[in-house]
């Protein structure tokens, strides 16, 4: 039997909490969430925007050992020395386009579900994937519209081949 993965979200209370994806997820018992950085689980693989290395296929046995953490605050107000104060393995996420009705459409405009979903998908994860993103009526989308990015880049061997892969689907 597959042990669960540990899914915590980081969450700084700057979004609307009616349509904040984090919440539904942590009401319906799917992540837990934390509300100091402190409290995210060491060793952990960190969804960062501002990290230098891809997410890739070669992150699987750490979230399977550690735990998978997304930071889910606004963007637009994000404090850079907040996110590089963040200890644990950071990952930027590839190249995906949003499915979620606020940022339909928009390149790297992910959810907070979206991006859980993403890694989840490309580590190898694909119904923790499917699971997470199954209790939004859009849910479905995500996975649609970037179907061939996800598989290419669960394909990837590491984070350079990621880097190609997404450079690839940003021309096309």
């Amino acid at each position: 039997m597959q042990k669960q993965i540990k899914i915590v979200v980081y969450h700084a209370k700057q979004c609307d909490p009616k349509k904040c994806s984090a919440l539904k997820l942590k009401r319906l018992g799917l992540i837990r969430i934390v509300y100091q950085i402190k409290f995210l689980p060491r060793r952990a693989i960190i969804l960062n925007p501002l990290s230098e290395i891809a997410f890739s296929p070669a992150d699987k046995e750490r979230i399977e050992k550690f735990g998978l953490v997304a930071l889910d605050f606004s963007w637009e107000h994000a404090e850079k020395a907040l996110l590089k104060n963040v200890k644990g393995t950071s990952r930027c996420l590839p190249y995906l386009i949003a499915g979620n009705p606020v940022n339909f459409g928009k390149p790297t405009k992910l959810s907070t579900v979206e991006a859980l979903a993403a890694a989840l998908h490309i580590a190898g994860f694909k119904s923790e994937a499917e699971q997470l993103l199954s209790v939004f009526k859009w849910g479905h989308t995500f996975l649609e519209i970037n179907h061939n990015r996800l598989e290419g880049y669960a394909n990837a061997k590491d984070s350079k081949d990621v880097v190609k892969l997404q450079k690839h689907f940003m021309e096309i």
